[in-house]
């Protein structure tokens, strides 16, 4: 489902926290709008570390899976 990485996603501004995220310490992404290539995701406890690079049809096909509850806990 993803289509490459980025080394070092603090490189790029704007991460925003997703609306799915929780508030708790545990589950954090961040996402970054309006890339070229498609759309980043980082974990928020690793800014400098990699960031998975999803199409925009795959990344709001997951997006709308997760809201309809299709992963189970």
């Amino acid at each position: 489902m993803t289509d490459g990485t980025i080394p070092n996603a603090a490189a790029l501004n704007g991460w925003r926290k997703s609306s799915h995220s929780n508030d708790q310490a545990g589950s954090c992404l961040e996402v970054l709008d309006n890339h070229p290539s498609g759309v980043p995701v980082r974990d928020s406890k690793n800014p400098h570390g990699p960031a998975l690079l999803f199409s925009a049809p795959g990344w709001s096909s997951f997006v709308t899976a997760v809201s309809r509850g299709e992963f189970p806990s």
